[in-house]
């Protein structure tokens, strides 16, 4: 990391009448020298990392500045000179270069919540299992309780309720329980996504250049 500047972080050190205290987690200050050396040498070495950290940050929050800009200049002179634009209606888009070795995909997803009409559905689907056979629909009614989570109040699986509207039945309750919860679907904005990949020749495959630490 020699050749990366970190960003700066204060060494924890304060100087009291000239002498190095240090302040512990609960805000008292504490003389340096009563203080274990490998709990000095751990706060310097998290200092050290966090520096790094702190100035890689502010770089992928650069980057991802300059590729929307980037991408965005590209997309004003694709429709001011060409009158074409690219993605479809919801924004999704891929750009490659011309020797079809590097690509960026921009994909848009949607931030949904649910609406009070959630819990009508729920109710109806819980009378549905209530006269259902315990052993009838197991499958159904295995997914049901997960995607509710009724172990853990108010947490909704979206996957879940996805896939239960992909369900048919001819329960009365069942279709009036999917159309409450289409009903309580509802957008509250949108979150962009940049997957930036490259390959060594037109028949390989693609890979994905890591900018996730977890992934790196």
């Amino acid at each position: 990391m020699s050749d990366f500047t970190p960003a700066a972080v204060l060494t924890g050190i304060i100087d009291v009448n000239g002498k190095a205290y240090m302040t512990d987690a609960k805000g008292a200050l504490m003389p340096v020298e009563l203080i274990k050396a490998q709990h000095v040498l751990e706060d310097e070495t998290v200092r050290k990392i966090m520096g790094f950290a702190l100035a890689l940050s502010a770089q992928v929050t650069r980057f991802k500045e300059h590729t929307y800009e980037d991408l965005g200049a590209f997309d004003a002179i694709l429709e001011q000179d060409y009158s074409l634009t690219k993605g479809g209606p919801k924004g999704n888009r891929t750009y490659q270069s011309f020797d079809g070795l590097m690509k960026i995909e921009v994909r848009v997803n949607d931030l949904l919540d649910f609406g009070p009409e959630l819990q009508i559905g729920k109710a109806l689907l819980d009378e549905c299992l209530n006269e259902w056979a315990a052993e009838s629909r197991a499958e159904i009614r295995a997914l049901i309780t997960k995607t509710f989570n009724t172990d853990k109040e108010g947490q909704v699986s979206r996957s879940g309720l996805f896939t239960l509207l992909r369900l048919e039945s001819k329960d009365e309750r069942w279709n009036r329980a999917m159309d409450a919860i289409r009903d309580a679907i509802r957008t509250v904005g949108s979150k962009t996504y940049y997957r930036i990949q490259r390959r060594e020749a037109p028949d390989a495959p693609w890979t994905s250049v890591t900018i996730d630490l977890a992934k790196a």
